[in-house]
């Protein structure tokens, strides 16, 4: 004899994506535009741990059924003008690139582009980091202004790592994940390979990377060096 009650319908209904949504079609596409629906709704990319925090224990899903509908998630919205991204911080849903230059019609006054010296100060920083800002000049073979270093600062790409122990003690600066986010990498391993950048002519490949992910990204900043 079965003891266990009978479920009424609303608890049917929520029960649904509960059981092994993983191996469940129908409760794996619900647990997917449960997925998508937070994505877009939230302001700022959402990691898998925050995912499984929300949705884990009221729904019974776990990491794996978590992947498995993101995997769906990014397959279908993948089908039009949108994708799902993975960077620094987790998974958001945004634009693709290649239609970055019709969205960017929905704003009359074209910003500003990054300057030159900006993005050489921001690739020495991504490709040699921890580096000190004497080490900056050194390449540079010029100062680095204190406007580029706030900016950056202000922007959360950079941040003090900690101090060189030399005399002096210089501050010894790193990306941080908001970088990862604003230029679309996973991680710093998805910037081009490039040997010990010693000089300036070996920063252009870099450069042309930072250019090209600055100019998708949705608001550029100036920094007092700007170019129109």
């Amino acid at each position: 004899m079965n003891d266990t009650p009978p479920m009424d319908d609303e608890t049917a209904q929520t029960e649904l994506p509960v059981s092994e949504s993983a191996a469940d079609p129908a409760a794996l596409s619900r647990l997917e535009h449960i997925l998508e629906a937070l994505l877009l709704a939230a302001d700022s990319p959402m990691s898998l741990d925050q995912l499984s925090r929300l949705l884990g224990a009221e729904l019974g899903v776990t990491k794996k059924d978590l992947r498995a509908a993101l995997d769906q998630l990014g397959a279908r919205v993948g089908q039009g003008a949108c994708e799902l991204k993975e960077v620094g911080s987790g998974f958001r849903v945004q634009v693709k690139a290649e239609y970055a230059e019709w969205v960017g019609r929905l704003w009359q006054e074209k910003p500003p582009k990054y300057s030159r010296a900006l993005l050489e100060t921001l690739a020495l920083i991504c490709y040699r980091q921890p580096i000190t800002r004497g080490e900056i000049e050194d390449v540079r073979g010029v100062a680095v202004s204190s406007n580029i270093l706030r900016t950056l600062l202000e922007r959360g790409w950079i941040r003090e790592l900690g101090v060189k122990e030399v005399p002096g003690r210089p501050a010894l600066f790193g990306t941080t994940p908001q970088f990862l986010d604003d230029f679309n990498l996973r991680s710093l391993d998805d910037l081009p390979a490039l040997p010990e950048i010693k000089d300036l002519d070996q920063l252009d490949a870099a450069l042309a990377r930072l250019e090209q992910r600055a100019e998708q990204n949705e608001e550029p900043v100036p920094d007092g060096e700007t170019v129109h």
